[in-house]
């Protein structure tokens, strides 16, 4: 249990600069014109913190923000950048975010390109989407990064979508996989299962059930049938993950009766706490918890159990997948191609993470002490960083 307690504390120490800052994005809707183009720009708040920046509460940073921008989002003519014309702009956005308007104006003519390096010196795994819309008014998009930080397109014409030349279904696949592969909350779950999965079997039947699962609610979001809350959604991320790492440690320890009441009472005690998140919800994380610790005690066969919470908690965990996607806005003719291939990515992601966990874990257990540490120190990793995100997660940190 000394083992298990230091890791808990280092997890929780550890995990401070990953709820500091998750993954970064940026986003432009580019209007393409004869003449130049006007360009709105979006960020978190939050990013502009690596700046050293807070546009919102200091005019200078304000200023600063609108000129880091149109210095590294731009627009290219021929051989040329476009000259801003306007100066960049507060304009308005959700909250949390800030946003930025100005125009440009091209004086040589010839094939246009887009570019953003925005961020790459202080995030290199930056993402910036950005979206051309043409003068027929259709949208095309595509994803720049730190490595493909220029959007070429293939025609100078400003009234044709179709020659614009956006990310395809392969850029959403290669999305997917670097989705995955940088959102730690997805992989801690996913480690947290793997380490009780002794079998092929067993790891067979939790990712499949996972899979189907997100893949489930990845779909309906995009599509418009559901609309989770993102913060909700976030913080029941956390949950699921502190859930997987204590079961873990219950069922590693002998499956008293204390934990799981002190689970569930510390679950409905945040309901009462000021949290963001809805008491109906708590509630019902509350009541799931409860049945689920007592239908293990009665179970022989305990990965049964298991694959029907990775099913559950799968949901959720596809709700978080979908953000990128809603925030892109798709145009119902690209929506379906880029859902397939960033879905696609992501279990090809899931994939390559299980086939390099498994053989370490497989070849622990071979040795029962490290096996034993490996357990109790895996879980209190997991369940630390689960109840960090968590806990963060709900009172809006």
């Amino acid at each position: 249990m000394t083992r298990a307690a230091i890791a808990l504390l280092l997890s929780w120490v550890a995990c401070a600069p990953v709820a500091a800052h998750t993954r970064s994005l940026s986003y432009a809707l580019w209007d393409l014109t004869e003449a130049g183009a006007t360009v709105r720009v979006r960020i978190a708040r939050l990013e502009l913190t690596r700046l050293g920046l807070d546009p919102v509460s200091s005019p200078d940073d304000d200023r600063a923000v609108g000129e880091i921008l149109s210095s590294v989002v731009r627009l290219r003519s021929g051989a040329e950048w476009c000259g801003v014309v306007e100066a960049p702009r507060r304009a308005s956005a959700s909250d949390g975010n800030v946003a930025y308007v100005w125009r440009v104006t091209c004086s040589q003519p010839g094939p246009r390109a887009v570019e953003s390096r925005f961020l790459h010196d202080v995030a290199p795994s930056h993402l910036h989407f950005a979206r051309v819309r043409t003068a027929d008014g259709r949208a095309v998009e595509r994803v720049l990064t730190e490595a493909d930080p220029l959007w070429v397109l293939d025609s100078d014409r400003v009234d044709d979508a179709e020659k614009v030349g956006g990310t395809s279904v392969a850029g959403y696949v290669a999305l997917g996989v670097e989705h995955i592969l940088t959102g730690w909350d997805h992989l801690a779950f996913v480690f947290g299962l793997l380490l009780l999965a002794y079998t092929l079997r067993d790891i067979a039947t939790l990712v499949t059930a996972f899979t189907v699962a997100h893949s489930i609610t990845l779909a309906l979001t995009v599509l418009g049938a559901v609309e989770p809350t993102a913060p909700v959604v976030e913080a029941f991320i956390g949950f699921s993950i502190a859930l997987i790492g204590l079961e873990n440690a219950w069922l590693l320890s002998g499956r008293g009766r204390v934990l799981p009441f002190a689970v569930v009472a510390a679950t409905l005690a945040l309901a009462f706490a000021g949290s963001r998140l809805p008491t109906l919800g708590v509630a019902g994380l509350a009541l799931f918890t409860y049945c689920h610790f007592a239908l293990l005690r009665r179970s022989a066969r305990p990965e049964r159990l298991r694959a029907a919470v990775a099913f559950a908690f799968g949901l959720i965990h596809g709700f978080g997948f979908a953000g990128i996607m809603l925030e892109l806005d798709l145009d119902q003719v690209r929506l379906v191609p880029a859902l397939f291939g960033f879905n696609i990515g992501v279990e090809l992601g899931q994939l390559a993470v299980v086939a390099c966990l498994w053989p370490l874990l497989a070849a622990v257990r071979r040795a029962p002490r490290a096996a034993a540490w490996v357990g109790d120190v895996g879980s209190a990793a997991v369940t630390a960083v689960g109840l960090f995100w968590f806990i963060t997660r709900s009172f809006g940190g």
